[in-house]
């Protein structure tokens, strides 16, 4: 049998952005009046912005002021992206899952200026058959949207999630995705298996390494 095809995860997973995600958040809620202890944002860090505003402030704050702290968001991340890096063998790991003939899906739910950035830093564009961004799906994670806007792509539904967060498993078992997890997002082992991930490591250095533990062996 064929190896199942990939979908990886971009943000936390690939590239280490969770914690200037988490500042851009924390400032652009200040500056709207919302004063709000940062662990909690950094907790829903991997829903989107039409998830996460709601899960923070509640419905009807998000309905009067969540556009303009989704902008405000956008617009502090993109004056720190410079700092983001891939994190270590990223590129590595898309190397190896997209060699033979095998399929290889980028997800990411962020706007298109904010993917080239990633696509560009992992020097992945010609590696992986397609990639996603927020004009692919309706609803952002832990709505399925995503996956399933991956596995569109893919052309298939046998394939294998590599994600950072709970939010990343709880999609990915909505489109019925099994999720292999990293701890580079910043949640625990114990979270990352509670929420459903068959298989958690430490980075992605540590999944290259034990691939053939994985349903991505085939």
């Amino acid at each position: 049998m064929p190896a199942p095809a990939a979908i990886l995860d971009i943000d936390g997973t690939l590239v280490d952005t969770n914690y200037q995600h988490t500042l851009a958040w924390n400032e652009a809620f200040t500056q709207h009046g919302f004063v709000l202890p940062i662990w909690r944002i950094h907790r829903s860090i991997g829903m989107g912005g039409d998830q996460l505003v709601k899960e923070l402030i509640g419905e009807e704050a998000d309905e009067e002021v969540g556009d303009e702290i989704r902008a405000a968001e956008s617009t502090l991340y993109l004056a720190s992206i410079a700092s983001v890096h891939a994190l270590e063998e990223s590129r590595e790991l898309i190397e190896t899952l997209s060699a033979g003939d095998r399929k290889c899906c980028l997800a990411s739910s962020a706007r298109a200026k904010e993917v080239d950035h990633y696509l560009d830093l992992l020097d992945a564009r010609e590696l992986v058959d397609s990639w996603t961004t927020s004009s692919d799906v309706e609803n952002t994670k832990p709505a399925p949207d995503l996956v399933r806007a991956a596995l569109e792509k893919l052309g298939t539904d046998d394939a294998v999630m590599v994600g950072d967060t709970p939010w990343d498993i709880e999609a990915a078992r909505k489109a019925g995705v099994p999720t292999i997890a990293v701890l580079t997002g910043g949640f625990s082992e114990q979270e990352l298996t509670d929420a459903g991930a068959v298989n958690v490591f430490t980075s992605v250095v540590e999944l290259r390494q034990r691939l053939d533990e994985t349903p991505l062996a085939g």
